[in-house]
């Protein structure tokens, strides 16, 4: 009931009592910052039209029926042709309100969020352009508490625009392979990005584009890399227990060098690659395996097997990947990538891990080649806890390290005491919580509730199976 809903109207819902918001205080209520400018047609609204004007005007070449270009929309001339509609977004007018949005895709959420019951999200706010009340009179009611996020989801509103603006992302252009004679560092994004020769960004908005996506990767080899800012020092997060297990994988993923080339005397027997499970997959499944490959290239001397597993792992990819039939030689219909690069490869199953797990299909695991992550898991999350219940367990049974984010620290404190109630004394924390070093820089819009803004892999910890120590006692 409480998607879609707006703040007023969800706490009339839950009282039983229907709220009135006096108009008068709209002349009490001032911004902090300097309103923008609003558009406002006048005319047409104060005075009844003439015949003359109400009679709709026919253009050679354009249909008296054609829909009106919107304010966000100009209407060019041509001598030789019809009126050209192009939407006027360039790098200095991303503001549009959801609803006369120039972006197709846009408008259809903001009509979805006025579609959806109990109370339909009609109003938008002058300053953020996202419909998220019902009246103004509840915007104005709720405005104090609409000011904290209001300048976040203009924020949202413009980043939104900007990648429907058709311009060309010049921060997109990945790089290549790392030489080894460069070292990368890790202290924070704008030293990784120089470090691993990125195109310069110099651009607040640039940054928040590009991080979107390199912070699924980055992530993981913030914490598994040997040059990783988490550490067993002070504030540095890492446990003793976590540097046991970081420590292994580091000792594969960092291989010594062993004269190799590529004629027949330098061949050289290389170690099995390190397999990174990604459970409970679903946009990180389908990014552009340039963004994947920026993990590799972090680990040159070494082979990597990404393992997509999920539900919706595959979800808007089947006209891109059909889904395999399943055969004895594919019992889990997985689909195969590896031509990456030639040192990784990505295999994608639609199923969930504990199904496979009870047919042994990935075991032996290894802790020096092995890992799990969890994006955004919804461990404790009332909507999805019930489907970790039977995986958590087998996942604790691995020993194998478990990395972990979340949207936001609400959002992760959930999950971790859900852990800690289904399986309290039978893990070790290898990574305390705290923000991600590499989380994505830019806000998120949940349209399930249009109040609730979260950014990717915001927080992040670690976890595994608790191992005991065996000790032997002499007999006297």
């Amino acid at each position: 009931m409480a998607g879609y809903t707006c703040v007023q109207c969800l706490q009339v819902l839950r009282q039983g009592a229907r709220a009135s918001a006096p108009q008068s205080r709209l002349l009490s209520l001032t911004r902090r910052r300097a309103m923008p400018p609003l558009i406002r047609s006048f005319g047409t609204q104060n005075k009844p039209l003439s015949p003359s004007e109400a009679k709709p005007k026919h253009v050679h070449g354009q249909s008296c029926c054609a829909p009106k270009a919107t304010p966000a929309q100009r209407s060019v001339h041509t001598e030789t042709g019809p009126s050209i509609i192009r939407p006027a977004m360039r790098p200095t007018n991303l503001f549009h309100s959801f609803t006369n949005s120039p972006a197709q895709d846009i408008r259809r959420r903001a009509e979805s969020y006025q579609r959806k019951p109990p109370a339909h999200s009609h109003f938008e706010c002058p300053d953020c352009g996202i419909p998220v009340y019902c009246s103004e009179g509840h915007w104005m009611d709720d405005f104090e508490a609409h000011l904290e996020i209001c300048d976040t989801l203009r924020q949202i509103n413009e980043d939104d625009h900007d990648l429907h603006s058709g311009r060309f992302f010049h921060e997109f252009d990945y790089p290549g392979p790392q030489d080894d004679n460069f070292v990368i560092n890790m202290s924070n994004w704008d030293t990784y990005l120089y470090t691993r020769e990125f195109s310069a960004i110099n651009d607040d908005r640039s940054m928040r584009q590009v991080t979107r996506m390199l912070t699924y990767p980055q992530t993981i080899g913030s914490v598994l890399h040997e040059l990783s800012p988490y550490s067993v020092r002070s504030n540095g997060r890492l446990t003793p227990e976590g540097l046991k297990s970081m420590s292994a994988l580091r000792y594969s993923l960092h291989p010594p060098k062993s004269g190799e080339s590529t004629d027949m005397k330098g061949l050289r027997v290389k170690a099995p690659p390190v397999r990174i499970f990604i459970l409970g997959a679903r946009a990180e499944s389908s990014l552009p395996r340039d963004v994947w490959l920026q993990l590799q290239y972090m680990y040159p001397r070494a082979l990597l097997h990404l393992i997509f597993i999920g539900p919706e792992s595959m979800a808007n990819r089947d006209a891109e990947f059909p889904l395999p039939e399943r055969t004895p030689e594919n019992p889990f219909g997985g689909i195969v990538e590896d031509r990456l690069g030639g040192q990784m490869k990505i295999t994608t199953y639609v199923d969930y891990f504990h199904t496979m797990n009870k047919a042994q299909y990935f075991g032996p695991f290894d802790p020096y080649l092995d890992c799990f992550m969890l994006f955004h898991p919804g461990l404790g999350h009332p909507a999805s806890s019930h489907e970790w219940e039977e995986t958590l367990p087998q996942l604790l049974e691995t020993k194998v390290p478990i990395l972990c984010t979340g949207y936001t620290q609400w959002d992760m404190e959930r999950d971790i005491k859900w852990v800690g109630e289904k399986c309290a004394g039978e893990f070790d924390v290898l990574l305390e919580p705290g923000e991600n070093i590499f989380r994505s820089l830019r806000w998120d819009l949940n349209d399930q509730d249009p109040h609730d803004i979260s950014c990717g892999n915001w927080g992040l910890w670690a976890f595994r199976g608790k191992r005991y120590e065996a000790s032997f006692v002499k007999d006297e």
